[in-house]
């Protein structure tokens, strides 16, 4: 696949995040890897007026370094979605934005359980919650694969939700997934608190997952 079509999909994408509660107004960012670095959302640019060509290529120079030479500036946290490249080989695609109940659990500092089997898509439960850390800072992103170690989603404390996988359809789709399941964790909490699944029957749906989850069309 070459770069016109992921920048095709990077523009598609952004233009979902607000549709499906990821993001207001311009918050958010998209990305995928390709050889060298990524592609990434710009900062400050509306989803409804992105471009392909408003999409920033940034090479990778070092660990939590990197360049750019376009018009925009990368979204201003580039560093963290480098920082899930470097240290997680499989991920493909990385989905981060400020939905609602992610955000909620977020602020409290809350991490979601096994409140329900769907949280094997995210590699096992817990969700963790990263600590707090100013935006777009190096502090933030190894905060950040922290929390992921094992998982391929995290919430940030006083921030939002972070996820990947190895496509951006499929990262578009955990992001939701994780939100739906915060949202369960919010109404949980009201009824008293969630009840939660055995370890043992998280390891038996993550191993099913392993061959389960979204399909990409066969091209026609």
């Amino acid at each position: 696949m070459d770069h016109a079509d992921l920048r095709q999909q990077l523009v598609r994408h952004a233009n979902r995040l607000q549709p499906m509660g990821l993001a207001t107004g311009t918050s958010g960012n998209l990305s995928v890897r390709v050889d060298g670095g990524m592609l990434i959302t710009p900062s400050g640019i509306a989803y409804d007026t992105l471009q392909p060509d408003d999409i920033v290529p940034v090479q990778f120079t070092g660990s939590g370094t990197a360049t750019w030479q376009h018009p925009l500036d990368p979204s201003s946290e580039w560093a963290m979605h480098q920082a899930v490249y470097q240290a997680r080989p499989e991920a493909g695609a990385v989905v981060h934005g400020h939905p609602t109940y992610a955000t909620v659990l977020a602020i409290q500092g809350l991490e979601i359980p096994a409140l329900h089997y769907m949280i094997a898509a995210a590699g096992g439960a817990p969700i963790r919650c990263a600590p707090y850390h100013t935006y777009g800072t190096a502090a933030l992103s190894a905060a950040a694969v922290v929390a992921l170690e094992g998982r391929k989603a995290c919430l940030l404390e006083h921030h939002g939700l972070l996820a990947f996988e190895h496509n951006l359809d499929k990262a578009m789709w955990l992001a939701g997934e994780v939100e739906t399941l915060a949202q369960q964790m919010v109404m949980c909490r009201s009824l008293g608190g969630p009840r939660v699944l055995p370890d043992a029957e998280i390891a038996v749906v993550v191993d099913k997952f392993s061959r389960y989850g979204l399909k990409s069309r066969a091209p026609r």
